[in-house]
């Protein structure tokens, strides 16, 4: 596979930041889409897409994985893209789409074959070798390589797969937290992936680096040192085919976790639920900026547990 190299240089990122977009275009005239927060997305237009967060920019690199996303009906397009602090080497999240075709069974889960030379979690073809860590810091640590973009929610091809095995979609996790809590979140979003609740699922995840006192300690050394974070958190937005009200068709949620063993499923869950405007005062990220204003005033605000299933 010949990949496209969607990553920003750190000035081009930098220079999105300072160019934010006041009021998106006004439909022939007609009327003005209020949103004062969007991405800049001149430069990349993936950065308008709605599951992206608000990019900070300076160290950060943005990386836009495409492939062939089905195997089946031959669908190309964005698998996922991640947020890459070049300092840290280390994620912020990682965002993606869920929708139909995104859930065929097309191919199993990625092993490496060792013998042909494979690596069960090899280093990004989208971001350049100045970026990467020379060695992967996972291996003897004692924590597990816990996926953000999971392998399950990327069976449609193999190439999606694939690139849900890259370090870039990696952040460390203890064992009995991503087999356990963390593994059934992901499966409880996985749930909502049906047609008869969604047109299309935007979600964005990751573990709190940004600060010392949400990292809870270090793996690695010189360069392949990497944090490993206190907090995970998952952001999930909804289009719904039925539009009522001033939300435009769209709901919103967030999980917040601390990351240390739990074995919580099912309706237990609904204790880590908060809104996404809780979540932005916990990460100091701006999830969902593309949304219009009004729309993402209204979705953030509130989490409405029933109409997620929650009792």
């Amino acid at each position: 596979m010949n990949p496209i190299r969607f990553f920003l240089p750190l000035l081009a990122v930098a220079l999105l930041l300072t160019a934010c977009s006041k009021d998106d275009d006004d439909n022939g005239g007609k009327t003005t889409v209020r949103n004062v927060n969007a991405n800049n997305a001149r430069q990349n237009a993936n950065l308008a897409r709605l599951e992206f967060p608000h990019v900070r920019g300076g160290s950060s690199l943005v990386i836009v994985h495409t492939c062939l996303l089905n195997s089946r009906n031959g669908e190309t397009g964005v698998n996922y893209s991640t947020e890459w602090d070049a300092e840290k080497r280390a994620q912020r999240w990682s965002c993606y789409q869920m929708y139909e075709s995104l859930r065929e069974g097309n191919t199993s889960r990625y092993y490496a074959n060792t013998k042909k030379g494979e690596e069960q979690y090899p280093h990004d073809d989208f971001l350049h070798t100045d970026y990467q860590l020379p060695t992967d810091p996972y291996w003897g640590s004692g924590f597990d390589h816990g996926h953000i973009c999971p392998s399950a929610d990327r069976l449609s091809s193999f190439d999606c797969n694939y690139q849900t095995f890259y370090l870039t979609n990696m952040q460390p996790q203890v064992n009995a937290f991503n087999a356990n809590v963390w593994a059934n979140m992901e499966g409880m979003v996985r749930t909502w992936n049906r047609n008869d609740f969604r047109d299309t699922l935007y979600v964005c995840k990751g573990g709190t680096i940004d600060s010392k006192e949400n990292i809870m300690r270090y793996i690695g050394t010189g360069a392949s040192q990497i944090p490993v974070p206190k907090y995970f958190f998952m952001a999930v937005l909804c289009k719904n085919k039925q539009v009522s009200g001033n939300n435009q068709g769209y709901k919103a949620m967030a999980f917040w976790i601390e990351h240390k063993a739990g074995y919580d499923d099912g309706n237990a869950l609904k204790k880590y639920v908060i809104s996404i405007d809780e979540l932005e005062e916990k990460t100091g990220i701006d999830f969902f900026c593309n949304l219009p204003d009004d729309v993402e005033d209204t979705v953030e605000q509130n989490v409405y547990l029933n109409s997620w299933g929650f009792k």
